[in-house]
């Protein structure tokens, strides 16, 4: 998995352990990964800048953040940690097949923050542009790629002189767990699409996605 031999192995297992198995120690504290992630997640954004700005000397820096964006999303990294085998090792109590959730991209990101505890940051940017990039991901393909949905649908909103606004809520499945949000997009008032996701950002560009493709849908159904 990771193409070099860990000198402190122990510093790899809490990565391994979403907080919903979490390990309680006899002092009372909990062992899982979210520490782990929140170092992960500022190494990798980091290290794809870095990678991105090479890779594209002449491109602006809306395209590289855009690019940046794609690769490190959520579902995206989600794909990335079952290509490298994270889903076979990563203990959980959770329903990992819930689209809204992303166990094992987090997980991925808390591998990268104990990679660099482990090995410092040049084998960390190795093992992520090598290991993950340069194996797995696609620049060309992810250059079309569509991903920013709402902007698309402000833009044809006002092209097309339409009402459009954004409404969103929050939502807890069980009052333990952390919630999920829910969106809706309504236009010229009808609720044209519907999203969720764990952030009130990611939800909004889920339902933006929706209703871009219902109104692609009904657009070429007009049209035959």
């Amino acid at each position: 998995m990771l193409g070099f031999k860990p000198r402190n192995i122990k510093l790899y297992k809490p990565a391994f352990i979403h907080k919903s198995a979490s390990e309680l120690l006899p002092d009372g504290s909990l062992v899982n990964n979210e520490r782990l992630e929140y170092l992960g997640d500022a190494l990798l954004d980091a290290i794809i800048a870095d990678y991105l700005f090479v890779c594209y000397p002449s491109r602006p820096e809306g395209f590289l953040s855009q690019m940046r964006s794609k690769i490190v999303k959520r579902q995206h990294l989600n794909e990335l940690a079952h290509k490298i085998g994270i889903d076979r090792v990563l203990r959980s109590n959770t329903d990992s097949c819930n689209p809204t959730k992303h166990i094992y991209g987090d997980a991925l990101e808390a591998l990268i923050g104990a990679v660099y505890l482990d090995q410092g940051y040049g084998v960390t940017q190795r093992f992520i542009v090598d290991t993950m990039l340069k194996r797995h991901v696609n620049l060309k393909a992810l250059e079309a790629t569509e991903t920013d949905y709402k902007s698309r649908l402000i833009e044809w909103a006002q092209k097309h002189k339409k009402e459009i606004s954004f409404q969103s809520r929050v939502e807890y499945e069980e009052p333990e767990k952390n919630p999920s949000f829910v969106a809706t997009v309504v236009i010229d008032p009808v609720v044209t699409g519907f999203g969720k996701g764990n952030s009130k950002k990611e939800a909004e560009q889920h339902a933006a996605e929706h209703a871009y493709l219902e109104i692609g849908r009904l657009h070429e159904y007009q049209q035959n």
